[in-house]
């Protein structure tokens, strides 16, 4: 009989840990420990079960309504497994539904003694919609962690210990998911504990109905049981440690001497001498499989409805608007554009008004130049100047609301008129008085009188650095130079007679250039403009920044050489340059440095120690690359 006994608790024990896992719910812990360190949750719980019981005797017929109580999931994890899907977490949210209404697909799995007191306890939840800031979500927060497992000390309720701040548990259901270490699946706060840690916690790895979810805790039944406590139902044993002397409060739940593990169904499984149809183990308040899990009673609707009550704890949920997304202002978009008093420079621009309207986005384009400039204004009509002649511009508007802004109007266009060529620019006769102007479209000018000088200014950005400069239509001998946010000299275009100037100048310093337009010996002309402007890209333009475009180039003579060479070469201030000579390996033979002044320099080098071959010139100043010249010896 002995040896009987020992072989069926060893079958017992078995059934109880076959997974490798038995639940393990830590919610009289968390309300243990609770109860010793904070006075006022233990005042707060007793007049939460009196409120409880009052109204139960009061109101038999309970809510006469459906609850419906907004989710947000705190995903918590360390690992890319505890990450869970959205799809894992929906399915979540889909258990609970099923579950507190009683449409789980196993309700009919009740057994017949328990199913006249299986309750749809008319409770939904939906997952948040609106944040506590009145701003949209969708209901999930991620948060990753540097700590690989939490306890049921609250930590993960917390920023500061690694895990995520609870929202508001007067509109929402906290659901914090993460890896619980020590076989724990969940745990839950009573109602009546600090604001602060409100709300469910449940393993990842119990999460959700299938995926995941990890066997025989695979059908979300972790949460459902979580959500009883929190909504105020205590383990349907009593947890009095087997005495048959505890309670869970509730009438139609029969008394058992402790939890149930595995699925026992159907069987009836007897104790505390509650025959002949015993432990009502399917109850989701039990320690059972998932499987085995399906009801819930109308004595815990009843508690869980008391909750909702007028002056229940978990009243305030009902005018949560968690649920609600929240409501997007209405902006309208501009429209009826128009160009009036249009000039060869200038436009005035106009657009019906918006109601409520606190400003307007007007942005504009050379028609078809992709470049678009934008001005903020606070009327609904503005003053475009500085435009250029016979040109065809596009222009939209957007109207900026309090809180949102429109979409842009449909594009409109308007055409400046024809000229004679008007300088717009000037004064900007000098380095520190130069005119501002815009990229990517052509801008005319005049050098007039003799000795004019034209100083502009334009800025780069991170995403579009390198530079080009463009001086066109010139009707005399004009040059071009370009200096950088330092001040420094980095390029110069310098063709003689009418032809092009061209700088492409690729740099990864952003900021303020410069650019100089000048008349070579003083060249000019009154009456005719020349054309500049300035590309941007994140691309390099083709050829060298400097070497390219310098026309004026460094001067070898005699080339083929012998025992001196003379260098020729120009600058366009007094600077000291550096002189390096490249044998025909690469590695330099000569280096020094040369001071210059400005205009044609010549300078004289005895070469004669020089082996025969062929050797490269090259010219610096700063650091930048001005000249350079194949030398024959």
């Amino acid at each position: 009989m002995k040896h009987f006994c020992l072989f069926a608790s060893v079958l017992l024990l078995a059934a109880a840990t076959g997974s490798g896992q038995v639940r393990r719910c830590a919610t009289m812990e968390v309300d243990k420990r609770l109860r010793q360190m904070d006075g006022e949750y233990v005042k707060n719980r007793q007049a939460i079960e009196e409120f409880t019981r009052k109204w139960i005797q009061e109101n038999p017929a309970g809510l006469r309504t459906v609850v419906t109580i907004p989710v947000v999931f705190h995903v918590v994890y360390n690992t890319t497994a505890e990450n869970l899907s959205d799809d894992q977490l929906l399915s979540q949210l889909q258990v609970l539904n099923e579950d507190f209404r009683r449409l789980n697909p196993d309700a009919g799995s009740t057994r017949a003694a328990f199913a006249p007191v299986a309750a749809d306890c008319e409770i939904e939840f939906c997952l948040a919609q609106r944040d506590p800031n009145g701003n949209p979500t969708n209901g999930i927060i991620r948060v990753y962690t540097t700590k690989t497992s939490f306890t049921s000390n609250d930590d993960v309720k917390k920023s500061s210990k690694g895990g995520s701040d609870a929202w508001d548990r007067n509109s929402y259901l906290n659901i914090w998911v993460c890896d619980l270490s020590g076989g724990l699946l969940g745990y839950a706060q009573f109602p009546g504990g600090p604001a602060t840690t409100d709300g469910i916690v449940i393993d990842y790895a119990y999460t959700g109905r299938g995926g995941s979810a990890q066997p025989p805790y695979h059908l979300g039944r972790t949460a459902t049981h979580e959500v009883g406590h929190w909504l105020n139902l205590y383990h349907i044993w009593g947890d009095d440690g087997n005495s048959c002397s505890g309670s869970d409060l509730v009438s139609d739940t029969p008394n058992q001497a402790d939890e149930t593990y595995g699925c026992p169904l159907p069987a009836v499984r007897i104790s505390c001498s509650n025959g002949p149809d015993g432990d009502q183990y399917e109850n989701y308040m039990d320690y059972t499989d998932d499987a085995c899990m399906n009801m819930f009673t109308a004595g815990q609707k009843a508690r869980m409805q008391a909750m909702f009550a007028p002056g229940g704890a978990r009243y305030s949920l009902l005018s949560s608007l968690g649920c609600v997304p929240p409501t997007t202002p209405v902006c309208a978009t501009p429209s009826v554009l128009t160009a009036s008093s249009i000039t060869s420079s200038s436009a005035v621009l106009s657009w019906s008004a918006v109601s409520g309207a606190t400003a307007y986005n007007l942005k504009y384009e050379v028609a078809g130049s992709g470049q678009w400039f934008s001005v903020t204004v606070s009327s609904n009509s503005y003053t475009l100047s500085g435009l250029n002649a016979a040109t065809t511009y596009n222009y939209q508007v957007q109207a900026v609301c309090d809180t949102v802004s429109s979409l842009f109007s449909a594009t409109a266009t308007f055409t400046t008129l024809s000229s004679g060529c008007t300088d717009i620019f000037e004064p900007n006769n000098t380095k520190n008085t130069p005119a501002a102007i815009a990229t990517g479209i052509d801008h005319y000018a005049l050098i007039s009188p003799s000795g004019d000088l034209d100083w502009y200014s334009f800025s780069n950005n991170n995403t579009n650095k390198n530079i080009q400069v463009m001086l066109s239509n010139l009707p005399a001998d004009y040059d071009l130079r370009l200096y950088n946010p330092s001040g420094s000299l980095v390029a110069s275009s310098l063709t003689r007679g009418t032809g092009n100037e061209l700088i492409n100048y690729n740099t990864s310093v952003v900021g303020t250039y410069k650019i100089r337009v000048n008349g070579y010996n003083n060249a000019s002309n009154a009456t005719t403009c020349y054309t500049l402007r300035i590309n941007l890209s994140n691309s390099p333009f083709r050829g060298d920044s400097v070497l390219q475009h310098v026309n004026r180039p460094l001067v070898l003579y005699p080339n083929p050489a012998f025992d001196h060479v003379t260098l020729h070469y120009e600058l366009t201030t007094a600077e000291v340059i550096i002189l390096r000579i490249y044998d025909a390996l690469g590695r330099i033979v000569h280096q020094e440095a040369i001071a210059g002044h400005e205009g044609s320099n010549l300078w004289e080098m005895d070469i004669s120690h020089f082996p025969n071959g062929y050797y490269t010139v090259v010219c610096s100043l700063k650091g930048n690359h001005l000249y350079s010249a194949l030398l024959v010896y």
